[in-house]
């Protein structure tokens, strides 16, 4: 297999870059590493608290393997993910990683989550460029895109002034994403052409498999599909989920459920979760996090080595068994983001 442009002698482990695959991210002309590196955990908010000199040596370690796709966002720690990559990412070579951020949403607080408009677009790229020390990132994505009411403020001002940034040098290429599939596919088709990527996240798991519907479309629009959060924002291991998960009790009480099947076998979930995402065929790469050297190393020889045949019976008896019927948490979020807007309105 030949090596990727973003091979860098001297920097890689060759012998892991060369069993890496690498494909094509939609009509960008950029080849992205199968497995990518999630910037969510490395927010220390949303997982606990993280060891910053391990976090950094995670991430030099996944790109050393071959990993060349980096994502992260403002939103992730308020911007505490982008600075740990702009510490992580000093000294790495430039060419070796393609670098992913994203603007729209922006704190835990309702009253300020979201901002779409041109000015605060533009703020948000200079601010994450000065944290992570670049110059210009590969991709930016508009962020959740299911929360304003219309889509008017997002084509009508972020959009445009993405690729006024884009003009400048300061971007490369644009994506969209959300959680619900639908909207992603309405703003994709009511501005065709204009959109490269999209972010798809926890829509092909164990527990939801709504990606496959869409995915035709997708690829008919020649986007670079990013299938991301194949745990499910962490409910797909052997952990509890954490308390801001928004998923039912119904959804959380099955993943325990398999969770305590993985435990009793000495098995852990995340790494079935991990290898039965990475089956689909179409997604350009799979994104999920790892904010340690040890999650680093199970997702990795997840894709290089599969499954025991242990594991794949546990993985067949979870399917047949616990994961019978596609579930998700479409709306809940959504609801009460309205709910809290709408009582600060009132008040």
């Amino acid at each position: 297999m030949s090596l990727p442009k973003t091979f860098v002698k001297g920097f890689h482990d060759e012998n892991l870059v060369a069993k890496m695959e690498y494909l094509p991210l939609g009509k960008t002309g950029l080849k992205v590493s199968k497995v990518s590196l999630g910037g969510g955990t490395f927010s220390g908010t949303f997982y606990g608290e993280i060891e910053l000199s391990e976090a950094i040596e995670t991430v030099h370690k996944a790109v050393k393997s071959g990993i060349n796709y980096i994502d992260t966002a403002p939103f992730y720690g308020e911007g505490r993910s982008e600075e740990l990559l702009g510490k992580a990412l000093k000294g790495v070579p430039r060419e070796s990683y393609y670098l992913a951020t994203k603007v729209g949403r922006y704190t835990r607080d309702f009253p300020t989550m979201f901002d779409y408009s041109a000015k605060k677009t533009r703020e948000s790229l200079e601010k994450s460029l000065k944290l992570l020390g670049l110059d210009y990132v590969d991709v930016i994505q508009i962020h959740d895109i299911e929360f304003p009411e219309t889509f008017d403020v997002v084509l009508n001002e972020c959009l445009p002034e993405l690729e006024k940034l884009r003009k400048e040098g300061k971007v490369r290429f644009i994506g969209v994403s959300a959680y619900p599939m639908e909207p992603l596919k309405r703003i994709i088709q009511e501005v065709p052409g204009r959109f490269d990527i999209v972010l798809c996240y926890s829509r092909y798991t164990l527990l939801d498999k709504s990606l496959k519907d869409y995915l035709p479309f997708f690829l008919e629009q020649k986007l670079g599909v990013i299938c991301a959060a194949g745990h499910a924002l962490g409910l797909l291991t052997n952990k509890e989920p954490q308390p801001w998960h928004p998923a039912s009790e119904e959804i959380k009480s099955i993943c325990r459920k398999a969770a305590n099947i993985c435990k009793n076998a000495n098995i852990d979930l995340g790494k079935l979760a991990m290898y039965y995402c990475m089956q689909l065929e179409g997604p350009s790469t799979f994104l999920t996090g790892m904010e340690n050297r040890k999650l680093l190393d199970i997702n990795l020889k997840s894709y290089y080595e599969g499954l025991t045949k242990t594991e794949e019976e546990v993985l067949k008896q979870l399917k047949e068994t616990v994961f019978t019927k596609s579930l998700n948490w479409e709306g809940i979020e959504l609801e009460r983001y309205r709910a809290a807007m709408k009582k600060i309105a009132q008040s």
